[in-house]
């Protein structure tokens, strides 16, 4: 493990460490605290940690699946947990390593060194399927959706912290659990996890699309990456405990992506855009598997009561900026200077083909 020095921090203070902070959401956590008062240092993990600083941070490489992550955390306040691979779908056992089993290695990892808090990033992916027409609070179960990888292992991990926690009472562990996340910089990323090479994103723009399909179940709930990164300053400040649900609104409907592209709404039957779905994923033309349509048509809506009120959480951008940052990004191949966030992967897309789309970048 090689640890990257940033000048200027202070030796005291709340320090915290931030475990796949190189991501969409872990480069806005670094921001968040970065302005925090009450923060000192903040340590960054990421398998490919990127040539640069915030003013608090430092930067280690290491791998949750394989690496000694016991010297990292100690001495920590707190460790926020964020490392997760959605790709590649075609090799689930892949990403099970990682998210399940990396998981539980950084979470006895923080046991063994005594840290006080664990954040972890759970999702609305965790949840059981629920209602479209009224949100549920933190309490629904939270067994995913079976067909989809990415469900799946989401829920396992919530089952994983339910025994941790029994197991050790003193640590305070917090749970996010965030709707689908955006932001300009992160485009290009999302772009190449679940859409592929070959979306063209420069024509994702408001006259271009004419369509947008309306399918039954299509209402979820979408969050800015800025927004998402303050819930974990204020998790990380806050001596609060258990899940929490974050979202903006309005909710996302098929409508409000008509409105944001100029285009008109299609009903469509689900089966035949899982149908369709199934072909391309099956064909190695997109990366997202069809089980993950079934999840999202499923995912009940979350009430974010709770965040607000004992977190003290509330959002800067609604859902219709967090969608439109997005959609901007997308048109101009936005990214960041992270190997995760990079705009363009070595030889563009002709990379991603080459390397198989649905497998690990």
């Amino acid at each position: 493990m090689v640890r990257t020095p940033a000048p200027g921090t202070s030796p005291s203070g709340v320090r915290v460490v931030v475990v796949g902070a190189s991501g969409n959401v872990g480069t806005s956590i670094l921001a968040a605290l970065d302005r925090s008062a009450t923060i000192a240092r903040v340590t960054g993990v990421a398998r490919r940690p990127p040539p640069w600083n915030t003013k608090k941070s430092t930067w280690v490489a290491a791998d949750v699946a394989e690496d000694d992550l016991d010297d990292v955390f100690a001495g920590a306040d707190v460790v926020m947990h964020l490392a997760w691979l959605f790709q590649p779908t075609h090799d689930p056992l892949t990403t099970w390593r990682t998210n399940v089993l990396g998981s539980t290695r950084v979470f006895e990892a923080a046991a063994r060194a005594g840290v006080p808090a664990l954040v972890c990033a759970s999702s609305v992916g965790a949840y059981s399927p629920g209602p479209k027409d009224r949100a549920v609070d933190e309490s629904w179960p939270t067994h995913g959706w079976p067909g989809a990888a990415y469900t799946r292992e989401k829920a396992y991990v919530e089952r994983i912290l339910d025994t941790f926690e029994r197991d050790h009472p003193a640590m305070r562990v917090v749970r996010l659990r965030p709707g689908f996340i955006f932001q300009r910089r992160a485009a290009s990323q999302q772009r190449r996890l679940f859409a592929g090479p070959f979306l063209p994103g420069t024509l994702v723009r408001p006259a271009t699309v004419p369509v947008i399909p309306d399918l039954p179940g299509l209402r979820f709930q979408v969050v800015h990456s800025e927004d998402v990164g303050e819930a974990y300053r204020l998790a990380a400040e806050r001596t609060v405990r258990g899940p929490f649900n974050i979202a903006a609104d309005p909710v996302v409907d098929s409508r409000l992506l008509a409105e944001a592209l100029d285009a008109r709404t299609v009903q469509l039957p689900a089966r035949a855009a899982r149908a369709a779905l199934a072909a391309a994923w099956h064909l190695r033309l997109v990366p997202t598997e069809p089980g993950l349509l079934d999840a999202v048509l499923r995912l009940p809506l979350m009430d974010t009561t709770r965040a607000r009120t004992e977190l003290g959480w509330v959002p800067r951008h609604d859902a219709h900026a967090a969608l439109q940052s997005f959609l901007v990004g997308l048109r101009q191949g936005a990214g960041e200077g992270t190997a995760a966030l990079a705009p363009n992967t070595p030889a563009g897309r002709v990379h991603e083909v080459l390397t198989g789309v649905g497998r690990r970048p």
